[in-house]
């Protein structure tokens, strides 16, 4: 027996899928295993999604992007669409005992329904989390990406959430922009922007971290001209929460700003963060290691780590070349860490 959606036409499974990001098979399947299909169907046998079901299925992807198995999320998705649909039924009914409020009293103003969204980017063998969030992101589903990785880094901790959801998930966004003319960059930017948030929060998220071994920050900045930081705050974030004092200079600090923060902090340590070769400034690097600050007779000069893809093939005498971001916080904090 057909049931009517009370919402008009809908839209086809095609549409729904490229708008989910998830393959028109997944939906078919989603409908024969769990009964998570259209509410009504068109002529034939095409399929056509009610906003209604629309939202059902969104549901589906956020509860199964966190990694709730899907029978239970279908069931959970299929029991808040219930319960939705009853409020509506309540609000149609008070509509037509009442008779509805005029347009002024309304505001009402057309909105245009949602675009649909681009299809996923290829992530190779990855956690289902990172492919939960890059769907989530292609969804601009800002409410999504910011539980989904909150509730990664809760349970990982900072160092397996950067190499394991957020820099995959970065780069495979990062790759489809920029083999498409550079179309989408509004999901790499939300996407940045959440991972950037959550980076900033993890001290929060966590167990309250040790008391600081010393009062002698870590100093973080980027090369002048590099404006990537992202994966400086993850340094940072793992570092804080190893018990690390932390000054973020963040990007493309100049050389005399990042020479006087040295020379005012007296930092044990300073971590130089460069993106491209282009960028990696050798004698920069030298200068780094040749300030020093205190009083006459005990002068002392910070350890220097160059991280980033950018000092690849680049020898700095005296410095030291983390490979990644558990190496970098491991020298710095020896032991196990998350």
């Amino acid at each position: 027996m057909q049931r009517s959606t009370g919402d008009g036409a809908g839209i086809t499974s095609g549409s729904l899928a490229r708008r989910l990001g998830v393959s028109p098979t997944t939906l078919r399947s989603w409908d024969q295993r769990y009964d998570l299909g259209p509410a009504g169907r068109g002529h034939g046998r095409h399929r056509r999604w009610s906003p209604r079901d629309v939202a059902m299925l969104e549901d589906m992807c956020r509860l199964t992007a966190a990694g709730i198995p899907p029978a239970e999320a279908a069931r959970v998705a299929k029991e808040r669409a219930g319960g939705a649909r009853r409020e509506v039924a309540a609000s149609e009914e008070t509509f037509l005992q009442e008779g509805a409020p005029d347009d002024a009293a309304r505001g009402a103003t057309h909105v245009e329904g949602p675009a649909e969204a681009p299809p996923l980017p290829s992530l190779g063998t990855v956690r289902a989390e990172c492919r939960g969030l890059a769907r989530a992101a292609f969804r601009l589903d800002s409410g999504a990406l910011q539980e989904q990785l909150e509730t990664f880094v809760r349970r990982h901790g900072v160092i397996t959430a950067w190499e394991e959801l957020m820099a995959p998930a970065l780069h495979a966004i990062g790759r489809t922009w920029e083999s498409s003319g550079e179309r989408y960059i509004e999901v790499e930017h939300l996407l940045a922007w959440h991972v950037s948030t959550t980076l900033r929060n993890a001290r929060f998220l966590l167990d309250p971290p040790p008391a600081p071994r010393d009062d002698k920050a870590v100093l973080l900045a980027c090369v002048p001209g590099e404006q990537h930081t992202l994966p400086l705050e993850a340094v940072s974030a793992a570092l804080l929460d190893a018990g690390r004092s932390v000054r973020m200079l963040g990007a493309a600090v100049p050389t005399e700003a990042l020479l006087s923060a040295v020379r005012r902090t007296g930092p044990a340590t300073v971590m130089l963060w460069a993106q491209t070769r282009s960028l990696a400034d050798a004698p920069l690097a030298s200068h780094l290691l040749r300030t020093a600050w205190g009083p006459r007779g005990a002068r002392q000069r910070p350890a220097l780590y160059l991280v980033g893809p950018g000092w690849r093939g680049t020898t700095v005498e005296g410095a030291v070349h983390p490979q990644g971001l558990r190496e970098a916080v491991a020298l710095l904090e020896p032991g196990p860490r998350r």
